[in-house]
Formats: structure tokens, C-alpha cells, sequence
């Protein structure tokens, strides 16, 4: 399992296609995921046309992969599919709650990471698009999506064309904990963050943004309050557009 601990995002694709056969095989074996209740709550929707990642790239803060990759996959959270098997069946649903929606998200995002580690035990390069969750109404336009179905992540997909360098990793003992949660003093702050701020592309990072600390890079460029709050507001607003609400 080293191409696991070896793994890197791919951003760069070579103009290969992926098969449908292989996409298929690798998207079945990944449904073998943990499910709630055996409900597989969760579609994927393919994109392979390059007219369709146009219309998807500005939803990802256009980011060059989305029109690069040979194929595009989004991981949505759905619980349409299951409801209208219940009143197809003279049963009443009742999953119009956020409760199934983080229900629904879970089973996605578990099928989301099956799906990558196979992808790459395959030779294929991946991409984490977070901007998912950023713009969700427009995706759900985009892509047509009924009530009870969420976009929750998207993912490239293709041959990889660059071998990038590893992103850092907090070390094991700064994410682990014995038994219970034990919380973390300032020194242990400070042991667990040294080496990803020692980092030249992080001091780099400080010096362009013009700020004393990498944490401050983060939350006055990269991350902001006023950012996080509005796609939260975006985030319940299309909830309750969703019917994830009540």
C-alpha cells in the first residue's frame, strides 16, 4: 500500500481518456463502501464534454484542471432516488431533514475516498476539488439536480502529466488521541505545527502575503471570516432549496 503514503494531487493530465470500461469497474467497486443502512445514498454524475466543463469550471473558482481532466466526476448526496422508492412502494419518507442529509453526505464522501484510493492504485491521477461545497446552487443548476440531491464533491480524473512534490502532513501523534480527546496546550501547538511552518514554500507564502505568521495567511487570505460566512449562508440557503430543511 505505498502508493498510498506516496499519493500526490495530479493537476496536469495527459490527453489520454479514461474507458468507461475502467471508469465504470472502479466507480462499482467503490459503491462496496460502507453505507447507512444499505441505502447507498448517493449518484454520481460524470462529465466528460468539454461544453459541460466550461459550464462547471466557474463554479470551481475556474480552476484549470476542471476543463484539463478528461473526465470530471461530482459525488452528491442523494436521497431522492431512496424517497421515491419508498412512495413507489406505499411508504411514506421522511428524510427531508438535515439529519439525512449529513446521512447522505456520509455515504458519498466514503464512496468519494474509495474511489480515489482505486483510482490511483490504477495509475491514475486524482484532484480534491473543495470548491464543491462553496457553490453548490450553482452546480445544482448546472447539472440539473432534483430536491434531496447534493453536490458534496467533485473530483478530476486522468492520466497523471506532472509529478508534483508531496504536500506536508501533521505528524501522527498531533491527530491522535488515547481513549478521549485530550486538548492541546500552546506547546503542543507549537511542537505539532514546527515543521509544516518551517516549510520554504510556507515561509514563502508569509513573505508574499505580507503577514508575520502562516496561521495569519490563512485566515486573512486563504480562508476568511467573511468568506466562510457568506458560503455558509449560501450552504443553508440551498439546503432548504434542496428540501433538506425540515
Amino acid at each position: 500500500m505505498d502508493f498510498i503514503k506516496n499519493r500526490r494531487t495530479i493537476r496536469k493530465y495527459k490527453q489520454k481518456d479514461v474507458s468507461s470500461e475502467l471508469l465504470n469497474e472502479l466507480l462499482e467497486e467503490a459503491f462496496r463502501a460502507s453505507t447507512m443502512g444499505n441505502m447507498q445514498l448517493y449518484s454520481v454524475v460524470v462529465t466528460r464534454s468539454s461544453e459541460m466543463k466550461a459550464k462547471l469550471a466557474p463554479a470551481h473558482f475556474n480552476q484549470p484542471m476542471v476543463k484539463g481532466a478528461p473526465v470530471v466526476l461530482t459525488f452528491c448526496a442523494d436521497f431522492n432516488r431512496f424517497s421515491k422508492w419508498c412512495r413507489f412502494r406505499q411508504a411514506e419518507p421522511g428524510y427531508d431533514n438535515p439529519i439525512s442529509f449529513l446521512n447522505a453526505a456520509s455515504d458519498a464522501l466514503l464512496v468519494t475516498q474509495n474511489f480515489c484510493t482505486l483510482a490511483e492504485a490504477h495509475g491514475l491521477g486524482i484532484c480534491y476539488l473543495g470548491t464543491t461545497i462553496y457553490n453548490p446552487d450553482q452546480i445544482i443548476e448546472i447539472l440539473r439536480l432534483p430536491k434531496l440531491v447534493m453536490p458534496v464533491a467533485t473530483i478530476t480524473v486522468g492520466y497523471p502529466d506532472e509529478m508534483p512534490m508531496q504536500t506536508d502532513r501533521l505528524p501522527l501523534d498531533g491527530i491522535l488521541h488515547e481513549e478521549v480527546y485530550v486538548d492541546y496546550t500552546e506547546q503542543d501547538i507549537d511542537r505539532i505545527y514546527a515543521a509544516k511552518e518551517s516549510l520554504p514554500e510556507n515561509r514563502k507564502f508569509i513573505e508574499e502575503n505580507g503577514k508575520e505568521t502562516l496561521a495569519q495567511v490563512f485566515t486573512d487570505v486563504r480562508y476568511k471570516k467573511a468568506d466562510n460566512e457568506y458560503m455558509s449562508e449560501v450552504l443553508r440557503r440551498t439546503l432548504r432549496l434542496q428540501g433538506f430543511d425540515n
